[in-house]
C-alpha cells in the first residue's frame, strides 16, 4: 500500500477546525508547563527511538507528540517486512535529527493498542500531532516515498501546530536528564490566540475573528493568526445560511458573483475544495469589475484557509492567473 497523502488542509468543516484548534492549545500549554519546569536539553540521537508499552503511551507518545511529530511503529518478531522496515524508519529518524521521534510498538505484547488504532496487518505506521493520530502507510514502501511522507509530516507539525522539533546534541549521553523533550518558552501572542480558540470552542465566532485580528493588527503575518481568521470567518460567513436555497441560486445564476461565492463558500465548509475553486475560478471568466474583484478576492481568501502548499491550491492559483490574463 502506498503512503497516504498527510496533508491535513483538505478537508475544512466546523469539526475539523474545532479539533484543530483545540489540539493546537493543548500543544501550546504543554510546551509552556514544560517550560515553567525548566525543561531539559538536548538529547542523543539514540533517545530519538524509543520502545514504548501500553503502560507508557500516554507519556511516550501522547504527551511527546505535542513537542514534535511522533511517528509509531507496529511491529512483531515474526514480521519479516518489519525486518527490512523498521531498521529503515529507525535511520530516517536518525536523519531527521529531531523533527521526528519513533516510538516502536510491539504488536504481541500490546494488543490493545493494536485494537485501539484499527489494526488490520503489520507493518503499519502511524502519527500522532499535537495528540492527533494520523494514518501513515500499511506495508512495505520504499526509501523515497517514507521521505515524502515524513517531509509532509513534519510540515504539518510546523505549520498546523507550531512543533518545532527537538535538540538533539550527538555528543549527549543516550538516556540521560535530557530525554525530556524541551520546552518551548511562551510567545507574545499566546494568549490572544489561545482566546481565540477558546472562544471557537464556545461558538463566538465573532470573539474568534477580532481575537486573531488583535494579533495581525501587531504581527500582519503572523502565520497561525492568519490561518485561523481565515477559518473563523469562513466559519462564520455559511452560519445561518440555508444550503438549498445558495445552491439553488448558484445554479440559476450562474453569472451572479454573490450567489457564486456563497455557494463556494459552502462547497470548502463541505470539504469539497476543488469544487469551491472551480465555481470561482468560472465566474471570474463570467464577470467583470467589481464584481470580478470580489470573486478573485474571495477565491484568495479561501487559499489561505485551504494553505498555500496544498496542491489543489498551486494548481488553482494557475488557473486564476489563466482566466485573469
Amino acid at each position: 500500500m502506498q503512503p497516504r497523502n498527510m496533508s491535513m488542509s483538505g478537508v475544512v468543516d466546523l469539526a475539523a477546525v474545532k479539533a484543530a484548534q483545540e489540539a493546537k492549545a493543548k500543544a501550546e500549554q504543554a510546551r509552556a508547563e514544560a517550560a515553567r519546569q525548566g525543561g531539559g536539553g538536548a538529547i542523543s540521537p539514540a533517545d530519538l527511538v524509543i520502545d514504548v508499552d501500553e503502560a507508557g503511551f500516554e507519556r511516550d507518545v501522547l504527551q511527546r507528540s505535542t513537542e514534535v511529530p511522533v511517528v509509531i511503529d507496529f511491529w512483531a518478531e515474526w514480521c519479516e517486512p518489519c525486518k527490512q522496515l523498521s531498521p529503515l524508519l529507525e535511520r530516517l529518524t536518525v536523519e531527521y535529527n529531531g523533527r521526528i521521534l519513533l516510538a516502536k510498538i510491539d504488536v504481541d505484547a500490546n494488543q490493545m493498542l493494536m485494537q485501539q488504532f484499527g489494526i488490520q496487518g503489520i507493518p503499519a505506521v502511524f502519527a500522532v500531532v499535537a495528540g492527533q493520530a494520523l494514518p501513515l502507510f500499511q506495508g512495505a514502501a520504499g526509501e523515497a516515498q517514507i521521505r515524502q511522507t515524513l517531509d509532509q509530516l513534519v510540515q504539518v507539525g510546523e505549520q498546523r501546530f507550531g512543533l518545532t522539533g527537538l535538540d538533539v546534541d550527538p555528543d549527549a549521553e543516550p538516556g540521560g536528564a535530557t530525554a525530556e523533550a524541551p520546552g518551548e518558552a511562551v510567545g507574545p501572542y499566546d494568549a490572544l490566540l489561545e482566546a481565540a480558540v477558546r472562544a471557537l470552542d464556545s461558538g463566538d465566532l465573532a470573539g474568534a475573528v477580532q481575537a486573531y485580528k488583535n494579533v495581525l493588527a501587531d504581527d500582519p503575518t503572523n502565520p497561525e493568526a492568519t490561518l485561523g481568521l481565515a477559518q473563523a470567518e469562513l466559519l462564520q460567513r455559511v452560519q445561518g445560511l440555508d444550503p438549498q436555497q445558495v445552491r439553488k441560486d448558484a445554479a440559476e445564476k450562474p453569472g451572479d458573483a454573490a450567489a457564486q461565492i456563497a455557494a463556494a463558500d459552502l462547497d470548502l465548509v463541505g470539504g469539497h475544495v476543488e469544487d469551491a475553486f472551480g465555481r470561482l475560478i468560472e465566474t471570474v471568466g463570467r464577470t467583470a469589475g467589481d464584481d470580478r474583484n470580489a470573486v478573485r478576492v474571495r477565491l484568495l481568501e479561501l487559499f489561505e484557509v485551504v494553505g498555500a502548499d496544498d496542491p489543489r491550491v498551486i494548481a488553482a492559483r494557475r488557473a486564476l492567473a489563466r482566466a485573469l490574463f
